[in-house]
């Protein structure tokens, strides 16, 4: 299995500030991971070159007046009145913010391009998943939206391409929704908390899409403190039946990992093991429908320093299809001690949440009625 690694540490630069929750460290500290367990290079996960975006690539999902908004942002962010989304609060303005988003779609557009070419089996951007960007305004920390971009650049090229985009960020992933929630060739589904408890409040099991895009678009909403056993019932009764009947050409991945009951931002309940097993069964799935093609972008994460790095250290071996070993580099304990944190000794060590019986009946329970209303549709 090939697979290529849309990443270089000048994607680090996409970078909201001091304090800001969205932290590059929790991309370069993966990378760090991978390299310290000896799966950078060729035969594993290989370097794939990549440029920035062009401004035809940018217009394919954003609108002009909002590109000229960005660079505006980007080169005087100190006199940046506000406008756009780009201003205090979720998505602040930062010198070389334009360079910086474009950049990293550029990375997943590459990532994309090359599975679908043949040049790779499948592709890692673990800097990409800014699922929230707006044709018109940035959101949720997302500037350019990387994945609709990709996407949108992609059916340009093959117009007889189908899509699957699959998010299973704790937010769900409105931008891309938005880009094709009229597009019969782009199946787009979300597994997220609850819009009614957390930003961005949409993705409701009723938004299935419009016009000749209706019923390309599942939401699977799903109720706080939600764990491992709900995801993992909620792919298989859900997501996958969507995805063969869709039968996609390749499958495109957003890999949040603040669905981990850890998260300062969220309020769900899974574990490191839930997450390897969900990709476990996407690699699966992506070999039945897809000939095994995929691309996976990163997202969110907040439990960065410790968290995040494994989750996604756990992606790109099922990606690659390696069993790595479970006791962490001493080399990358080392560096996570020199940034703050208090590093375990195991890849996969996870105490999991403590929810008492009852609210863990109450919360499958809450699944299954959400499972039930998504599929009646």
């Amino acid at each position: 299995m090939t697979v290529g690694f849309a990443y270089s540490p000048a994607l680090d630069a996409y970078d909201l500030g001091p304090g800001h929750p969205f932290r590059p460290e929790r991309v370069s500290l993966t990378a760090a991971l991978l390299a310290d367990y000896g799966v950078l290079g060729p035969g594993a996960l290989a370097p794939l070159t990549f440029d920035p975006a062009t401004p035809d690539a940018l217009l394919r999902v954003h609108d002009e007046e909002y590109l000229r908004a960005v660079r505006a942002a980007s080169h005087a962010p100190g006199s940046w009145p506000g406008g756009r989304g780009i201003g205090p609060g979720d998505t602040p303005a930062f010198a070389g913010m334009h360079e910086a988003s474009a950049a990293i779609a550029g990375a997943t557009c590459a990532a994309l391009s090359r599975v679908l070419e043949g040049r790779h089996d499948r592709a890692f951007a673990p800097a990409g998943g800014l699922h929230h960007a707006h044709r018109e305004r940035a959101a949720g920390f997302c500037v350019y939206n990387d994945v609709a971009i990709a996407i949108a650049a992609a059916l340009e090229r093959d117009p007889g391409l189908r899509v699957c985009y699959l998010d299973i960020d704790a937010h769900h992933g409105d931008g891309v929704q938005e880009a094709f929630y009229q597009e019969p060739r782009v199946l787009t589904i979300s597994l997220h908390e609850d819009g009614r408890y957390l930003y961005p409040g949409t993705g409701s099991w009723r938004e299935r899409g419009a016009g000749p895009g209706t019923g390309t678009v599942l939401n699977l909403p799903m109720p706080p403190y939600a764990d491992d056993r709900c995801y993992l019932y909620a792919f298989e009764q859900a997501v996958a039946p969507a995805v063969r009947a869709f039968a996609p050409g390749i499958l495109v991945t957003q890999n949040g990992a603040d669905g981990h009951w850890s998260d300062p931002l969220t309020t769900l309940g899974l574990t490191i093991q839930g997450y390897e097993a969900l990709y476990a069964r996407i690699t699966t799935l992506a070999d039945e429908t897809c000939g095994g093609r995929i691309v996976a972008c990163g997202g969110g994460g907040y439990s960065w320093l410790t968290v995040v790095p494994r989750i996604w250290t756990l992606l790109a071996a099922s990606l690659l299809e390696h069993d790595l070993p479970d006791e962490l580099p001493d080399a990358w304990r080392q560096r996570v001690r020199e940034v703050g944190g208090d590093p375990p000794t195991h890849l996969r060590h996870d105490p999991g949440p403590t929810l008492d019986d009852e609210t863990r009946e109450r919360v499958w329970h809450d699944t299954g009625l959400m499972l039930r209303q998504a599929l009646a549709g």
